[in-house]
């Protein structure tokens, strides 16, 4: 009697139709995760390590070009959780990591525009590349465009630019200069204490200007009735007690910079870090039609400077 005989299981076409749908299926989410882990480390980068800003204006010849990319180290200072919404304006709670260290006078610095005594802060951000000159608790003035910190004298950056060889008399008053009412100007500028956290400032009609911008930004009202009555929160207030610590920025265009001799000190909350390196460079004069036409204008001799 024969034995019957098995017949071998062969594959359909179906199946393997699935085996190749499963497969596909697998590297689809394969490359989607590959895809959200590198944007999710982007992001990382961006928001607490290292941000690329574009240089607009010649605030900081020659030691930075309008023009220049930069590399923004935000981990020094201090990584910020997201200020923003990304790509809005909209605000979010944030937190501040412990710093490695703080501004120190000659340093050039990246913050948020923080406003005036009469130039209210902008709703959309707008961040600043100026250099620090002065740190919480220095008291700085400038005397012939010499910058001096506590009676000591600051070098002028080595790059730095000066186009008016003449200098404004001390007499001159410049309504523009910060505080106003200053008996000062750019060139001439009166002695000034930059707020530290726990200072006890004195409010009243001469100082007034000095800190209104600075009481406001630590959250408060402030307005001034009558022959110079100061109220903060709705209570009369002779003295005001600084919450946060402050800094005073400078160009080195100095003949040529909107900086904190115009519009006053820079919050520590608005500092988002240090520059390092110019990563590229094109020049802005030039006429750009096109890619190729910024190429041809790049400056290379500029690409891979270290910010000093």
């Amino acid at each position: 009697m024969e034995e019957a005989q098995v017949p071998a299981i062969v594959p359909t076409a179906i199946g393997e139709e699935e085996k190749a749908s499963g497969r596909r299926k697998h590297r689809l989410r394969e490359y989607a995760e590959t895809v959200a882990l590198t944007m999710l480390a982007a992001l990382f980068l961006k928001f607490f390590i290292v941000e690329a800003y574009r240089i607009p204006t010649g605030s900081m010849e020659n030691t930075l070009l309008a023009g220049d990319f930069l590399l923004v180290n935000k981990f020094i200072y201090g990584a910020k959780t997201p200020r923003y919404v990304p790509f809005t304006d909209i605000s979010l709670p944030y937190f501040t990591f412990p710093a490695f260290s703080k501004p120190r006078p000659g340093e050039v610095v990246v913050f948020e525009f923080p406003g005036g005594y009469e130039v209210e802060r902008p709703q959309e951000v707008i961040n600043y590349v100026k250099r620090c000159v002065a740190t919480p608790g220095d008291t700085m003035k400038i005397v012939n465009k010499q910058v001096y910190i506590n009676g000591r004298m600051l070098p002028l950056p080595s790059s730095a630019r000066i186009d008016r060889a003449q200098v404004l008399p001390r007499e001159f008053r410049d309504y523009r200069i910060f505080p106003k009412g200053a008996a000062s100007n750019e060139d001439n500028f009166a002695p000034l204490v930059i707020p530290k956290r726990g200072d006890v400032l004195t409010l009243g009609s001469s100082t007034i200007t000095e800190y209104w911008n600075l009481i406001r930004h630590e959250g408060h009202t402030v307005r001034v009735i009558g022959g110079g009555m100061v109220f903060v929160d709705g209570m009369e207030a002779t003295t005001y007690r600084v919450e946060k610590d402050y800094y005073f920025m400078m160009g080195d265009n100095r003949d040529n910079s909107l900086d904190s001799r115009f519009w006053g000190f820079v919050p520590e909350d608005l500092i988002i870090g240090k520059a390092m390196l110019v990563y590229w460079s094109w020049d802005e004069s030039a006429d750009k039609d096109g890619f190729l036409d910024r190429v041809v204008n790049a400056r290379w001799d500029r690409i891979g400077t270290m910010v000093r």
